[in-house]
């Protein structure tokens, strides 16, 4: 009994005190934030045609189905050309400030917001990877997701370096940004736009905005350490729990697509990979596509260890050498059909959701070489030498190393 309390006890700490998998964290954020940046960028000249009012899905006919499933989207609220634009510049910026780290917590919020407002405006130009997509941007928001490599920890690891300094550090942006984005908030919500659908994405924005209220008033006013301590034991639970969520769903995305698949007479007869790379939409590289499928044991191969990679993953969690090996297979695999089928945001959609199973050893040593490989950049180019990085206390050290889903 008093092992089971003693491990009970640590599980509870450990989930409390501390936001795990911030190596995760941060490359699910920089995942999809570099994914539906892509795609945005890729798509800037055909954007009235898939989202705007130009497409064949109308304005009318995106009010008739919004007003049947109640879908959240800012696009409906104005049929106006300007009202498009703006929307879909507000995807943009927040993709790239979210890619960058730039307070994360709020362009989460607005990177969420870009996401549903067009993949929900024209629900059939979506496919596997919008999916994944639309379900993680609601995840990420809750989620500690720029505690390492973004702009947020850079910046606050000067203001702990200035207030060891005996130094007075104001943040004036957060406050501005928060001020601004309410009165958007309230503006919406009083012309009743905001909550002409389902409640959910309406309560969570405002959800988010109070407590990015109340976090802040408790940091600067409040006299103790208890509600500060309070608030951050809440945020580790909330970021630990989404992150938990962010891994059930990438494993039920796999027992799902490889269960289905065990259903379907050309996967049980090792042919199903032929097809599709008979179809002109996805071959890109038709040489490629043929070479590969010329050899009838490559097809069956590939096609029955797709289809055991993705049954026996979620079933491998618990051993972490097997899960690596069929992580780096799931990788692979996505990789060559970002190139063979012509599928890239797709691939990056699952590559970036499979990212959060990565060790972190191997995420800290990628960082390492990256961190070098700028320093080295930056020496050849003559500016100025970079100041060496804080290392972060054992304990926190031990605690990222831990978290090795």
């Amino acid at each position: 009994m008093n092992r089971f309390a003693l491990a009970l006890s640590t599980a509870i700490a450990r989930i409390t005190e501390s936001a795990l998998g911030p190596y995760q964290s941060a490359v699910v954020r920089i995942g999809f934030s570099a994914t539906w940046l892509l795609f945005l960028l890729r798509e800037l000249p055909h954007r009235q045609e898939l989202y705007g009012p130009d497409g064949p899905w109308s304005w009318d006919l995106a009010e008739q189905l919004i007003a049947g499933n109640g879908a959240f989207t800012a696009l409906i609220w104005s049929d106006a050309r300007i009202w498009f634009e703006s929307v879909y510049g507000l995807a943009v910026l927040s993709s790239v400030l979210l890619l960058l780290g730039w307070r994360t917590r709020t362009m989460s919020v607005l990177f969420m917001v870009g996401v549903l407002s067009l993949q929900n405006r024209s629900i059939f130009m979506g496919d596997g990877g919008d999916n994944v997509l639309h379900l993680m941007c609601v995840y990420l928001v809750f989620t500690r997701c720029g505690q390492v490599w973004s702009l947020d920890a850079r910046r606050a690891r000067r203001e702990n370096e200035a207030r060891a300094c005996g130094e007075r550090v104001v943040d004036r942006v957060g406050p501005a940004l928060w001020i601004v984005l309410g009165l958007m908030l309230v503006a919406v919500t009083g012309a009743g736009r905001l909550l002409e659908g389902d409640p959910v994405i309406p309560a969570l924005l405002w959800a988010v905005w109070l407590g990015l209220g109340v976090w802040w008033t408790v940091g600067r006013l409040a006299r103790t350490d208890q509600p500060r301590i309070l608030l951050d034991v809440i945020g580790n639970i909330v970021h630990n729990g989404a992150l938990l969520v962010i891994m059930a769903e990438a494993c039920l995305i796999y027992a799902t697509a490889g269960w289905y698949k065990i259903q379907g007479t050309r996967w049980q007869d090792g042919t199903a990979v032929y097809y599709p790379l008979h179809l002109d939409y996805f071959s890109p590289w038709p040489a490629l596509a043929d070479a590969l499928s010329s050899s009838a044991t490559m097809v069956l191969l590939v096609t029955y260890g797709t289809v055991v990679v993705q049954v026996a993953f979620p079933f491998t969690l618990f051993n972490r050498r097997v899960k690596n090996v069929l992580l780096a297979l799931m990788m692979t695999e996505h990789a060559v059909i970002a190139v063979v089928l012509g599928l890239p945001f797709f691939s990056l959609a699952m590559i970036a959701a499979d990212a959060v199973f990565l060790p972190t050893p191997f995420l800290r040593r990628m960082g390492g070489r990256v961190a070098r490989a700028r320093e080295r950049l930056t020496a050849r180019r003559g500016g100025p030498a970079p100041v060496p990085e804080t290392r972060a206390p054992e304990g926190a050290e031990e605690t990222h190393v831990g978290f090795t889903a």
